[in-house]
């Protein structure tokens, strides 16, 4: 049975909604569309790239509906195309399932069904259905016409079944090279459909498949392949995204003409988010230009890219089920994606205090090389997750911007004569500071109120910003990826005249900063874990950590667009 964690028990928008999908479902369980058959489904994959964020709908759709009638989902492989897929992409793909948590009942691959596609292809040749084609690949686009002018039939086309098959087995032995004859439906070149415009079914192509070695020199064609695999594996509801809705004819045909299982196949619309690109081709180029550190880069919108950023299963899975399900395409806004992820790590992160670029702050009536601990929450959302003890002394670090000189109008924090509290530690106020040769701010002196200890006066004297700060005797350094869109326009298609996906790159979609200053705790970070650091936003350890050196990848700001969007219209 297709299995879930956790994935009807957290939120409520987690949960399943209704939609069509579903409803079809619960029609055809209903009336036994499929007799005593469970429900099947499926994941189908190219291995040719990793997945992204556009997957998770299909991943999350496949194997949530499976589950709640009781059903299974397979994990499939389509890999047709030995030039284009990896072992590593099956690879990554597989801990992608997972980490979105989700588990198949079976593994399978096209590849395992070649000999049965193979079989099936004599069928249709001897039937008189199929025939080798020795026109090019352009002199086959020619024949194919257009939308609006019918294609004309190929000169082959009428090859007796003996000299097809001939033909055919020939290919399979490898006695002709690439590109020289295909395999190809004859079905009817006149179709409205140009997909039934006697579609190739196979192709020549001496490559070494990752799976299959050089057992192969002739590979099925998608169009051909996946259909008769959901039918293999006897998939009740082969659900898809809208783009597969003009190839569901030539499927059909191809099930029909071979008389085997009736897989149904249902459209649903693609999930496009705004600010980002979700052509695996495009991706490919990015990595292979080095346009980004690889699949990974915590600005991709892969789910290995999202995962090393810190956003979490359980957020991506609650937007897709928020986005909901339709038969239209339509663009879901990123805000929607990163107010749900702040949602969760608001509940889930633990606190920590980190200062990003650090300004020396010298509170000139601590006593001298004394050290005490204040306590502070590990998460005020969450109780349970208890308090730590934060070393504080008479230098500290605070933020740049925390402090002025000549501050602007309603500027609450650090300037000369005001006083601020530094968070659960004491109230200062600043009273003069120093400045390097440039004359660029070094240092600020302060003074301390000992009686505020905690944070609070016993007076009651009110103070109207507090700040993190860092004890700079024992601050450990750490190097800060902050990251921002990977596109400077909302809809990286919408391009101008000769202008390129690459024109449109955020020059600014990573800084780095080498030399932050983070409490001493955080030096027990550990990958997979999440933190807000106060004030300034979301982060997690990054695998290119080293004892000497960690790192940490900016998930999130604070600042959350989408939440005062739905409070202002109500949504």
């Amino acid at each position: 049975m297709a299995t879930t964690i956790n994935a009807n028990t957290e939120s409520p928008e987690a949960r399943p909604q209704s939609n069509f999908l579903r409803d079809i479902i619960a029609e055809d369980v209903r009336t036994k569309k499929y007799g005593d058959a469970v429900i099947q489904t499926r994941f189908p994959p190219e291995p040719n790239g990793y997945l992204h964020i556009g997957h998770a709908k299909a991943i999350c759709i496949n194997f949530t509906l499976a589950d709640e009638f009781g059903g299974r989902t397979n994990l499939r492989f389509d890999d047709t195309n030995p030039e284009k897929e990896e072992q590593e992409y099956v690879d990554n793909i597989m801990k992608d399932v997972r980490w979105l948590g989700f588990e198949w009942e079976s593994l399978c691959y096209a590849s395992d069904y070649f000999g049965q596609l193979y079989e099936w292809a004599l069928k249709l040749i001897k039937e008189g259905k199929a025939y080798v084609d020795d026109l090019s690949a352009e002199e086959i686009r020619q024949y194919r016409g257009t939308l609006t002018e019918p294609g004309k039939d190929s000169p082959y086309r009428n090859r007796t079944v003996e000299e097809n098959l001939d033909l055919f087995v020939r290919m399979k032995k490898g006695e002709f090279p690439d590109g020289s004859r295909v395999l190809r439906a004859k079905i009817d070149m006149a179709s409205p459909n140009l997909n039934m415009r006697d579609p190739v079914m196979y192709r020549i192509l001496h490559a070494t498949h990752h799976r299959t070695g050089d057992d192969w020199c002739i590979y099925p064609m998608y169009d051909y392949a996946h259909g008769q695999s959901d039918s293999i594996e006897n998939v009740t509801h082969s659900m898809c995204s809208l783009e597969f809705a003009d190839h569901q004819p030539l499927y059909r045909w191809y099930i029909e003409q071979l008389g085997i299982f009736p897989s149904q196949q249902i459209e649903f619309d693609r999930l496009n988010v705004t600010y980002t690109l979700l052509s695996k081709r495009k991706l490919l180029q990015l990595v292979q230009e080095e346009r980004v550190s690889g699949w990974d880069d915590p600005r991709m919108p892969t789910l290995s890219g999202l995962r090393r950023r810190g956003f979490t299963p359980e957020a991506i899975r609650t937007f897709v089920a928020t986005a909901g399900v339709g038969r239209t395409n339509g663009t879901t806004d990123i805000e929607m994606l990163e107010h749900f992820q702040r949602d969760d790590l608001n509940r889930r992160a633990s606190r920590a205090m980190a200062v990003l670029r650090p300004l020396k702050v010298v509170i000139d009536n601590y006593p001298e090389g004394q050290t005490e601990f204040v306590e502070v929450q590990n998460n005020p959302e969450d109780p349970s997750a208890g308090t730590r003890q934060v070393p504080f002394s008479r230098e500290i670090y605070i933020e740049h911007d925390d402090f002025r000189e000549v501050p602007p109008p309603k500027y609450y924090r650090l300037s000369p004569g005001k006083e601020v509290r530094l968070r659960n530690a004491y109230f200062v106020t600043a009273r003069r500071v120093v400045k390097d040769a440039e004359g660029n701010i070094v240092e600020v002196h302060c003074t301390y109120d000992p009686a505020s200890r905690g944070g609070n006066s016993p007076d009651g004297r009110k103070v109207k910003s507090t700040m993190h700060w860092v004890s700079a005797a024992h601050a450990i350094s750490a190097e800060i990826r902050l990251y921002d869109r990977l596109f400077t326009k909302a809809d990286p298609s919408d391009l101008e005249e000769g202008q390129s996906f690459l024109d449109i790159l955020n020059p600014n979609s990573m800084e780095i900063i080498a030399d932050a200053k983070l409490e001493p705790a955080l030096a027990n970070a550990r990958l997979g874990e999440h933190y807000q650091f106060e004030r300034v936003g979301y982060f997690c350890m990054d695998p290119d950590s080293t004892p000497d050196q960690i790192v940490f990848n900016r998930t999130l700001a604070l600042k959350d667009t989408w939440a005062r969007v739905e409070k202002k219209t109500g949504a």
